[in-house]
């Protein structure tokens, strides 16, 4: 069980580091989950005798790390799913795709298969958007992005890269080519929202991993 790495908490919200790997709510694998953990935190450092109310407000992908929010009261998980749909939760990652794409919005229908889990392009697919907003590339086409995403579909991100021959490295899932020698590399390292009561938008961010391939890149 890895320790919480707690960014701000307050009686509303807690914001935290997703690691690699974790699930963010209990699932089939019976790993622990990250839901399950920072309630044992809440139950603990404030001396709950029942289970604390923890809500999940967003996902990220087991393999995918980063900050994430989540609410501590039914009030505050209504006002912020109410943000992530007004598209006032603003989320950035950091992803190193296989070759360069143009800076500017990407627009897809995403469909969402739950046999497989897996999401693909498709004509009957729910509207997504993301915004690449800068990038750098090596000489051999390998590219560091700064992403925003605009809509919070199942894989949007490594669906949407990988439909335009650009799939993030080391994502085994949708780069048929990749080898489980690295975890993806894709994290989140920015998370903005209006706090659920004050209304004051908070911005956190995560330093970008010092491993490979996000090495490779001056940051």
């Amino acid at each position: 069980m890895e320790a919480l790495n707690v960014l701000y908490e307050d009686n509303h919200v807690i914001v935290v580091e997703k690691p690699i790997m974790m699930p963010v709510n209990p699932d089939d694998s019976h790993d622990d989950s990250l839901l399950d953990s920072i309630k044992r935190y809440i139950k603990v450092t404030r001396n709950k005798p029942n289970e604390a109310y923890v809500a999940l407000v967003h996902r990220l992908d087991r393999p995918v790390g980063g900050v994430m929010v989540f609410a501590l009261s039914a009030k505050a998980a209504s006002r912020l799913s109410d943000s992530l749909r007004n598209h006032q939760l603003v989320k950035r990652y950091v992803a190193i795709i296989a070759k360069p794409l143009k800076l500017g919005t990407y627009e897809d229908r995403l469909l969402k298969d739950e046999k497989n889990n897996m999401t693909k392009v498709h004509p009957q697919g729910k509207p997504s958007q993301l915004v690449i907003e800068s990038s750098q590339s090596l000489n051999d086409g390998t590219t560091y992005c700064v992403i925003k995403l605009i809509s919070g579909r199942s894989h949007q991100i490594r669906v949407q890269t990988s439909s335009r021959h650009a799939p993030i490295l080391y994502d085994q899932r949708y780069n048929p080519n990749a080898k489980p020698t690295h975890p993806i590399a894709l994290f989140a390292f920015e998370l903005s929202f209006p706090h659920p009561t004050t209304k004051e938008l908070l911005t956190f961010s995560l330093p970008i991993p010092q491993r490979h391939p996000f090495t490779l890149f001056n940051q």
